[in-house]
């Protein structure tokens, strides 16, 4: 498959200058703020409603569960560096095989339980890898030709030991939340949900922590748990206080003791909450549309906000051609034979790739606030390799416009 330069967009964080006070701007609704005059909070915007509350079971992004739970390791988003979280160290043997993670001291679940071994145990051997439930990060696990899952055992009530079928590098990133999704789930409140049947012979975890769940009942191990929800309108979060971190004064976090987030549908209306003072912070989660950058820019200091720049946006922008050669049952390719023949020509494809005018698109339609990427692998990623390095780039090349338009003149004189 070939993929072309993919633009990174910087996130464009456009911070209110109220967070450098002591109260930031609450959203309109009276009760709202009301309920919430005794608190620090900050308000924050998404497009569309949680799919659910299960960490399990979520496929979307963004997600309740970054501001809820937490996973034994993450990874620093400037150094992509996997890193401690709920488990504060590991150990590898020399064998590569047997990894021991050991939890932070102390650790408890939002509703004062504490944080065990048993979790880490129930999330991986009774949820991750039970194939009655519905999760997209068991695959994330599989090990070897045969595909097999590590062994997750208990050594005593801090320390976990993985014992894998064979060394598996991406182990420590498969632990990480934000890499996997694999978040450390409670056991005290979940088991019977996996361990009980409905009527189809499904585990009732299925249908357990849906969006019509109470917010209460949802117990969690991240910085926040969720306070109120409010189809189509906003999720609150409150401040976990039995959350673990600390800053390096040895004070508790977070620091923001609220967060809400208001529901909008359009990214037109977030903009015009924002601009109205509703809003205290917009592309916090996704890039700003390009054409708002301007906007804002020249509104920044009658508006009393900040336009920042946050860094490259990790995702990529791609062309894939099909290079499927197969066939149906019936014999008919899947893909038409004369371009199946063309993507299936490297020349073809490095053709394509050096018809793309990059710079121009930056300029145009980025605002200049974007850098080129000649990789699938993000730039922040400890794999990828850097041109000066010696990863091989496409530039843009008017000639290969004109090989691209050669091939579309057979393709026409073929079929006439």
């Amino acid at each position: 498959m070939f993929r072309r330069r993919g633009l990174l967009i910087l996130v464009l964080v456009v911070l209110a200058i109220s967070l450098g006070f002591g109260r930031l701007r609450s959203f309109t609704p009276s009760q709202a703020v009301k309920a919430a005059a005794a608190d620090s909070q900050i308000v924050l915007t998404l497009l569309q409603d949680p799919g659910t509350f299960n960490p399990a079971l979520n496929e979307e992004f963004p997600n309740i569960f970054q501001f809820t739970f937490r996973g034994l390791t993450t990874e620093n988003g400037i150094t992509g560096e996997v890193e401690p979280a709920l488990a504060e160290s590991w150990s590898i043997a020399d064998d590569k095989r047997r990894i021991v993670f050991t939890l932070r001291e102390g650790l408890q679940w939002s509703d004062g339980a504490p944080l065990t071994a048993d979790d880490v145990v129930f999330t991986y051997q009774d949820v991750v890898f039970n194939d009655k439930i519905p999760t997209a990060t068991r695959d994330g696990f599989r090990i070897g030709d045969r595909r097999s899952f590590p062994t997750v055992r208990k050594l005593d009530d801090r320390r976990i030991e993985f014992v894998l079928p064979e060394p598996f590098a991406p182990i420590l990133r498969a632990t990480s939340a934000l890499h996997t999704g694999v978040y450390i789930l409670p056991r005290h409140i979940l088991q019977k949900s996996v361990e009980t049947r409905d009527v189809n012979g499904n585990p009732l975890f299925i249908s357990t922590w849906n969006t019509g769940t109470n917010p209460n009942e949802i117990v969690t191990n991240g910085p926040y748990l969720v306070e109120q929800y409010r189809p189509g309108e906003r999720i609150i979060f409150r401040r976990n206080p039995y959350f673990w971190k600390r800053d390096a004064q040895g004070q508790p976090l977070p620091y923001i003791d609220r967060i809400v987030w208001q529901i909008m549908a359009s990214t037109d209306a977030q903009l015009l909450r924002f601009r109205s003072g509703e809003l205290d912070v917009m592309g916090d989660v996704r890039p700003l549309r390009p054409e708002y950058f301007s906007l804002l820019k020249r509104e920044e200091e009658r508006g009393k906000f900040n336009v920042q720049v946050g860094g490259p946006w990790s995702g990529t922008t791609f062309i894939a051609f099909n290079l499927n050669r197969g066939k149906n049952a019936s014999g008919k390719p899947f893909v038409d034979p004369i371009k199946s023949r063309w993507f299936n020509t490297v020349e073809f494809r490095q053709a394509v790739a050096h018809a793309i005018d990059r710079p121009r698109m930056i300029n145009n339609i980025y605002r200049g606030i974007s850098e080129p990427q000649d990789s699938p692998i993000s730039v922040q990623s400890p794999y990828y390799l850097r041109p000066e390095d010696g990863l091989k780039t496409y530039d843009y090349d008017g000639s290969g416009l004109d090989l691209w338009m050669g091939f579309r003149h057979l393709h026409q004189t073929h079929n006439g």
